[in-house]
């Protein structure tokens, strides 16, 4: 089987781009992605779009315009792991030879929706009863702080590191820091999580080219390879669940490693799902960066920023970088690629050698969540 490689990469700022299209996000970062890597829209063999909102052929309504056809284009949504699902698709197909140069997309625009909280499915029991995932995370957190003797200034230090970390990002939707008391003093959105414990709702796309690797010997360009890459759905589970053990992470970061053949002490940068606050603590422990219970001392010893022992959302993360949802997962394997290729600037991590991203997708009755991808990158010599 072929090894497969990400050779270009882009994205767009995330922000709120009212007046554009789905195609007007997702071009300038295909288009960037395509000139990064040197490949013309021609070479392009198949195209996997990640999207949770985009509607009905949305990869074909971007790729037409730059004259990409007769090829195979396949759109996914996976809620918020559409994105790394879509790229997980072109991982398998350049790992069975299946294609040689495949094109992936994550775009999504939440402004149409004018605010609030994302629309989820009716027909879920739980969203009848009023669930939405600002406070699925709520009640996370509150289990948190009850367990775990944490204080809501655990919670806040997790968005004062992001919006650091972002503010150093030209393509972060927030790029003002902020301090733990400005966290704790914005309004409540579901207590005890507050405004600026949230991720912003806002539009983007991002866009990578992965390819076997007699492409990548061809180009002769800065490479990163995708050593690993687990896409697993939850487990029906009815009454009581264990709200700070979320199986399906822990099973796919175990997945990942083991195919990798590497430990999470050799990771060296993570992007990882932090939507609310109480996420990213809870996925320092699933992600094995730290033992079980240890996640707050873990942030505040500062071994998850520059100088520590990994450096976790270098991009600010979705608190910071923004969320677009179907977008995400690709945007994070953007940052890996420039971050594993010393093209980060500002925010390099220095020697970053082994890179992890990891998203998990939706709400679902009975589910910890719906979708979980995780990837690991290595720098290619």
């Amino acid at each position: 089987m072929s090894q497969a490689y990400i050779v270009g990469a882009a994205m767009i700022p995330m922000g709120k781009h009212r007046e554009s299209s789905y195609s007007g996000l997702a071009l300038p970062a295909v288009l960037n992605a395509l000139a990064s890597a040197g490949i013309a829209p021609s070479e392009v063999q198949s195209v996997v779009c990640g999207h949770a909102f985009g509607g009905m052929l949305t990869g074909q309504r971007i790729v037409k315009e730059m004259g990409i056809a007769s090829v195979p284009v396949t759109n996914v949504d996976n809620a918020c792991s559409g994105g790394a699902t879509a790229l997980h698709l072109a991982y398998k197909d350049i790992q069975a030879g299946r294609h040689e140069i495949v094109l992936v997309i994550g775009v999504d625009k939440l402004t149409q929706f004018g605010g609030g909280t994302l629309p989820l499915v009716l027909e879920d029991p739980e969203v009848q009863q009023g669930m939405v995932m600002p406070a699925l995370y709520a009640m996370r957190a509150r289990r948190y702080l009850h367990e775990r003797g944490a204080q809501p200034s655990d919670l806040a230090e997790v968005s004062v590191k992001a919006r650091r970390h972002g503010a150093k990002n030209p393509y972060a939707q927030f790029r003002k820091e902020v301090t733990a008391d400005e966290v704790l003093a914005s309004r409540y959105i579901c207590e005890p999580l507050t405004l600026l414990q949230c991720c912003p709702t806002g539009d983007g796309a991002a866009a990578v080219l992965v390819v076997s690797d007699a492409v990548r010997k061809r180009l002769g360009l800065p490479a990163v390879r995708i050593a690993a890459s687990i896409l697993h759905s939850g487990s029906m589970t009815t009454g009581f669940r264990d709200m700070l053990r979320p199986e399906i992470t822990y099973h796919s970061a175990s997945d990942a490693y083991e195919a990798a053949g590497i430990g999470a002490a050799d990771v060296d940068v993570v992007e990882l799902h932090d939507a609310f606050t109480i996420a990213e603590l809870v996925y320092y422990e699933a992600l094995g960066l730290c033992k079980p219970g240890e996640s707050a001392d873990y942030l505040k010893s500062g071994k998850t920023t520059y100088g520590g022992d990994v450096v976790v959302n270098p991009s600010g993360g979705l608190l910071s970088k923004g969320h677009p949802v179907g977008c995400s997962g690709v945007a994070q394997a953007v940052e890996m690629y420039w971050q594993l290729t010393g093209q980060a600037g500002e925010r390099q991590v220095d020697e970053a050698r082994i890179g992890l991203s990891h998203v998990t997708g939706g709400g679902i009755a009975g589910l910890d969540h719906g979708a979980c991808t995780v990837h690991l990158f290595e720098r290619t010599l």
